[in-house]
């Protein structure tokens, strides 16, 4: 086998290793699999057409992110993320989300600002038609735009990051009376202090904006579901 074929062979492993393993992150932070549920390999392989390798290799990243506990002799269990978690994610968020907005008064184009402002017109109508899984989608994009106009493409790969971790739980608190509407009127402000470049003020309203979403999740009871599913845990 030569030099090329050799290192094409370890690239392919590679890349299918990160294919299932990101397959798996999302399925378990979207919910496909319930708290404590055992991961099987041959089970997983068989879905995805993939030998136990790729799956294994996944498993052990996956661990390392604290998604799912590996027992040894037992199996994998998917440990999904806890209340703690979510409340140093939102913390760690809301600073970098702040940054985000300041770098976005710099860098945004006319063409994202305009999007910005349509996605804030659109969310204002969904909000009065009760549509919350539209009012969803366009708080995503909003906050999309916003990355994609920091400019930045490490501060860009932390933010999803963070955000694909808490997206169930956010979708959740959107869709509480009156949440949807007062989210929306916040990017209306981030996108005003944008548009004027302000960064001071782009960058104090994003991270509110965080540490809003957190405190309404917190005040609609959300957080239960963490405190049961630890002391399941404990048990």
């Amino acid at each position: 086998m030569s030099n090329y074929d050799v290192k094409q062979e370890v690239t392919d492993k590679y890349s299918l290793r990160g294919r299932v393993f990101h397959k798996l992150r999302e399925d378990i932070l979207n919910g496909k699999y319930d708290e404590h549920e055992e991961l099987k390999e041959v089970t997983i392989g068989e879905e995805l057409g993939v030998s136990r390798t790729p799956v294994r290799e996944a498993f052990r990243q996956l661990e390392l992110e604290g998604l799912i506990q590996i027992i040894p002799n037992k199996g994998a269990y998917v440990t999904g993320i806890t209340e703690k978690d979510v409340k140093d994610i939102y913390m760690i968020r809301s600073l970098l989300e702040g940054l985000c907005a300041r770098w976005a008064t710099e860098h945004i184009t006319t063409e994202q600002l305009e999007e910005m402002e349509e996605n804030v017109y659109l969310a204002r109508f969904h909000a009065s038609k009760g549509h919350m899984e539209q009012m969803a989608e366009l708080d995503n994009r909003f906050h999309e735009i916003m990355y994609e106009a920091c400019n930045s493409k490490l501060l860009q790969q932390q933010l999803r990051a963070f955000h694909d971790y808490v997206l169930r739980v956010r979708r959740k608190t959107l869709s509480k009376a009156g949440r949807g509407a007062a989210s929306n009127e916040e990017h209306e402000k981030i996108m005003e202090a944008i548009k004027a470049k302000d960064a001071d003020n782009a960058e104090k309203l994003a991270n509110q904006h965080i540490i809003n979403a957190y405190e309404n999740m917190i005040q609609s009871g959300l957080h239960e579901a963490y405190e049961k599913a630890e002391t399941e845990i404990e048990k």
